[in-house]
């Protein structure tokens, strides 16, 4: 459901999707709030999560407030 709303807003093209079910790390950390929309800026200064639930509202202003301009 989540990947559907990337794709509402034209960006799941600039998605990677990650199965965490095999890395114990990742499912440790994000277990019960997966799926998580994560962003890094390239030179790794900008870190930030959107964990579920969320919709089609709230994935668009993390997509503004995070300066993600993807579907523009």
């Amino acid at each position: 459901m989540a990947f559907e709303l990337t794709e509402q807003l034209n960006i799941s093209q600039h998605v990677q999707v990650v199965d965490i079910a095999f890395d114990d790390e990742l499912f440790s950390r994000y277990g019960v709030t997966i799926p998580v929309l994560k962003y890094e800026s390239s030179d790794g200064n900008i870190s930030t999560e959107l964990n579920w639930p969320f919709g089609l509202l709230e994935l668009n202003d993390w997509l503004r407030k995070n300066g993600i301009t993807y579907n523009s």
